[in-house]
């Protein structure tokens, strides 16, 4: 007998700590330095509202009612990912990007900009120049562009100024969440913790969590799950699906996809239809007759031989591409058929059209 092969796959990349997790950050910021590509005051009056306040603070008073006619200012949005057990003084990548009407970011700088979390506390302060992936250019009227020029990052662009403290542990109890739920994948976590760790050390809670028992000193556990995350697992087969998009007509299935044998009939129709004219004479030049011009129009119907095609039963992957290859059917046609083999229930799996 042929051996079964085995997919095995460390902890890390099947499961993570409940816990530790990163947290969303958001700020309102300007952008300054544009090369004449900024926001118009006139359609975006936040703008002129910020950079007034922004002059207020630094001491500089502009008269109320002034319009600002600022070319090279842009309102911006500053997004970040503040990572578990960050520390104050680390630094972050920001995403900043374009709420108003400005043409392009390119060559802007970001201004001292507050990011806070969901709380309303801030936890990073943004600043720095922008990278943007993009390019354009514009003359006579004709413009050419080349990726979006309203958006870019700043690499370490953020400072962190206040830690949020992660727990992961209590009493030594720590809970694994597997990536997707497998009540197979969960049962084999569990065998391979208690095999490697000792009987007792866990026990699946569900189809997704796993509880582990680890050391009660705080300065041991990191140790612990070092080792726990490089455990390799044995992976349960995933359940059979086909992913069909519509838009694209592309069909991706997974290995463990088998189909049943089936009779499959498919063809095309088409109806072609041409139109001509006519010119219709009188027999004697001098007879009285009148020349008539009639309209001959003509329809033809064509259908493509779409013979009877049979589908052995499939046990892998290859042979149900190799099963439906042998049909002869283009990409938009094997939409169709998928769907008619899952009606017909020749198809082991879930069809998910997308």
């Amino acid at each position: 007998m042929a051996p079964q092969l085995v997919q095995a796959e460390r902890v890390k990349d099947l499961a993570s700590i409940q816990g530790v997790r990163a947290n969303q950050l958001i700020g309102y910021g300007l952008i300054v330095g544009l090369d004449g590509s900024g926001d118009r005051v006139r359609q975006t009056p936040f703008t002129q509202q910020s950079l007034t306040n922004m002059l207020s603070q630094l001491g500089i008073t502009v008269p109320q009612g002034t319009n600002m006619q600022v070319r090279n200012v842009a309102a911006v949005m500053v997004t970040a990912r503040l990572p578990a057990f960050a520390r104050p003084g680390q630094t972050v990548d920001v995403v900043v990007s374009s709420m108003g009407n400005a043409k392009s970011l390119r060559g802007g700088t970001l201004l001292m900009t507050p990011l806070k979390g969901a709380n309303g506390q801030v936890y990073a302060i943004a600043q720095g120049n922008l990278l943007v992936g993009g390019a354009g250019a514009e003359a006579g009227g004709s413009s050419v562009q080349i990726n979006q020029l309203n958006g870019g990052i700043i690499s370490n662009g953020a400072i962190i100024e206040r830690a949020v403290p992660t727990t992961y542990a209590r009493d030594g109890i720590v809970n694994l969440e597997l990536n997707t739920t497998d009540f197979g994948t969960a049962q084999n976590l569990v065998v391979a913790l208690n095999k490697q760790f000792g009987r007792g050390t866990a026990t699946a809670l569900d189809g997704r969590v796993v509880q582990v028992r680890g050391p009660l000193d705080p300065h041991a556990q990191a140790a612990f799950l070092s080792q726990v995350e490089n455990l390799q697992v044995r992976v349960a087969p995933a359940r059979a699906k086909v992913v069909i998009n519509a838009r694209t007509g592309s069909v991706v299935m997974n290995r463990t996809v088998t189909i049943d044998e089936a009779a499959i009939a498919y063809g095309n129709l088409s109806v072609v239809i041409s139109r001509q004219s006519d010119v219709s004479q009188p027999d004697t030049p001098f007879g009285g007759g009148q020349t008539v011009v009639t309209d001959n129009t003509q329809i033809e119907m064509r259908s493509e031989s779409g013979s009877l095609q049979r589908v052995r039963t499939s046990a892998n992957l290859a042979d149900v591409v190799k099963a439906l290859n042998a049909l002869g059917a283009t990409p938009q046609d094997l939409l169709s058929i998928l769907q008619n083999l899952k009606s017909a229930g020749a198809l082991r799996a879930d069809l998910e059209i997308i």
